[in-house]
Formats: structure tokens, sequence, C-alpha cells
């Protein structure tokens, strides 16, 4: 494989607060908007918490703010496509801040990330592919593995990314209608094969796809970079 363009990887440990994951991924696509930097990937997982993008509507959260924080997680509306979905403990979640070029395909961008999906599953065992009925994202059969949303900033730079369960808690998503789809179900690398599948099992061919089908070759980022993450992370 030819050398890709040089990105930042970022991947800290332990459970990071989504506020502050959300508020240094919008830093770093500004900072990449102005050609301050070059792109970059994050690749967490979050405490339990529900994200709702520009299309979700209220009835989709099923349990009230206060029935979700007493059972430790938040919900957070955010600048993203789509509707309500979980991040969480299990979960390996990637945000790309990817320069688009000159000739911006958001299209194309969402199927690089389901790409990346679907070969992380196969990774494993696990046929996943693209439903051409229903949204974005990756599914077995009738059950989404792989939630995606996205956002581009002045239609150049993207934000928001992909959720892949892998040894998720799918207890959580019985809280909202995911992805605004009350006839389909969500499933995780776990549930399909029968065993634990933690995400750092997971998360090191994730990240050879990710840099793979963007054409990325990824280098460390600059100690003030990630430290924001490494703060914010817990056990």
């Amino acid at each position: 494989m030819a050398e890709g363009r040089a990105a930042w990887l970022l991947r800290p440990e332990g459970l990071v607060d989504y506020d502050v994951a959300n508020e240094a991924m919008h830093d770093l696509a500004r900072r990449r908007l102005a050609d301050e930097i070059p792109d970059a990937v994050i690749v967490l997982q979050h405490p339990p918490v529900f994200t709702a993008g520009r299309r979700a509507t209220a009835d989709e959260l099923l349990w009230d703010e206060v029935t979700v924080a007493a059972r430790g997680g938040a919900v957070r509306r955010i600048d993203r496509g789509g509707s309500f979905t979980f991040h969480g403990p299990g979960q390996l979640v990637a945000y790309p801040i990817v320069g688009l070029g000159s000739r911006p395909d958001a299209a194309a961008h969402l199927r690089r990330l389901e790409e990346v999906a679907i070969r992380t599953c196969a990774d494993v065992g696990v046929a996943a592919d693209r439903r051409a009925d229903v949204q974005t994202g990756v599914w077995v059969g009738d059950d989404k593995i792989c939630a995606i949303g996205v956002r581009l900033l002045r239609t150049r730079v993207t934000l928001h990314g992909m959720a892949l369960n892998c040894d998720t808690d799918l207890a959580w998503f019985d809280g909202i209608v995911a992805c605004g789809l009350p006839d389909r179900g969500v499933t995780s690398l776990a549930r399909v094969l029968g065993r634990d599948v933690p995400v750092a099992e997971v998360a090191p061919t994730a990240v050879g796809h990710i840099a793979d089908v963007f054409g990325l070759t990824f280098i460390d980022p600059p100690d003030d970079v990630v430290r924001p993450f490494v703060a914010a992370a817990v056990a």
C-alpha cells in the first residue's frame, strides 16, 4: 500500500468524558479548516451518554433525563446529522477530522466510514454490510452494529464519525429509538459471536482500516493535543 498523507492518531486510554472530547474535536476541526494542523483521527470510548443529532425528536428519548442520570448516563444534543444514538463502554468510537479537499463529497465520506466498520467486523468473523433500504450505517441482518453520523465544517472538514458495538451493554438502547428506526434492532460483535469482544481486541485492526480506507499514515500528535483527552479519561 502506498504511503498516505500524514495524520495525527489520538488513542486515549480509559473512558473519555463526552463533553471534553466533543469540545476538543471541534477545536481540532477549526484548526484543520485553517490548515494549521494535519488530519487527525480520535479513537476512544465514552462513559454512557445518549447523543441526539439534528434530526432527533423528543419522543425518541424513551427514558427521561432523570432516569438516564440515575443509571449513570447523560443526554447531549449535538451538531451531527442523524437521530439518537448511544455511546458507552465496550464501544469503539472513531472521529476522523479530515479535510475533504476542493471537491468535498459527504456521501463518499460516509461510505468510507461504513467500509472501515465492515472490514473491522470481518476481521473477527462477523459478516456485516450496508442496507440499501435504511439509513447510513452497518448492519448484521436487521440489527445495526455500527452507527454513523457526521458534520462537515464549512463543507470541507469532517467531525463526529462512527460507533461500533464491540461488547457494549445493549440494554442502554432500550432508552432511545436508536437512529430513529423503531422497527430495527441493535447488536454487537459480542452478541453475534457469543463471546467477549473487548475494544482492545478490535481497535488495532480498526485503526489499520481507517489508515487504508482514508489514505492516511499515522503520526504521533504533540503533547498539547493529547493532554485534554488524557485529563478527561477515567478507568
